[in-house]
C-alpha cells in the first residue's frame, strides 16, 4: 500500500512503517509547494492510498465527498518523530478497518 507523507510530517516517519507499505514524502516526489487539492489529485493518480498530514485545516479546505484519496490527520502537539511514531499502528488499523473512509483522524497520546 502506498502512503504519502505531507510536508508538515517529519519525514523520518516513513522508515518506521512495516515493509508492506511504500511510504514516500511530498518532497521525495517533487511535489513540494503543491496546494492540497492538486496534491490529493496527483497522489491518487500516482497510486497513493492515503495522504498523512498534521494539517488540521485540510478537512475544511477540501470537499470530503469528492476526495480522490484518503486523508489521515495526525493530531499531536508536535510534528516530530517521538510523537508520530506511536501513531503508526493506529494508522495501519484505520486503513485496514475502514478502507472506504475518506477522512481519518488519529489522536496522539504522547506527552512531554
Amino acid at each position: 500500500m502506498k502512503l504519502l507523507l505531507d510536508e508538515s510530517v517529519d519525514h523520518e516517519l516513513a522508515a518506521h512503517f512495516p515493509d508492506r507499505f511504500e511510504v514516500k514524502t511530498v518532497t521525495e516526489m517533487g511535489w513540494s509547494g503543491t496546494d492540497n487539492g492538486e496534491l490529493l489529485r496527483i497522489a491518487a493518480e500516482a497510486g497513493f492510498k492515503a495522504l498523512i498530514t498534521v494539517d488540521k485545516n485540510i478537512e475544511f479546505q477540501q470537499n470530503l465527498n469528492n476526495l480522490p484519496t484518503v486523508i489521515i490527520i495526525l493530531s499531536t502537539p508536535r510534528s516530530i518523530i517521538d510523537y508520530l511514531k506511536p501513531m503508526i499502528p493506529e494508522v495501519i488499523s484505520a486503513l485496514e478497518a475502514e478502507p472506504d473512509k475518506k477522512l481519518i483522524k488519529i489522536h496522539g497520546t504522547k506527552t512531554v
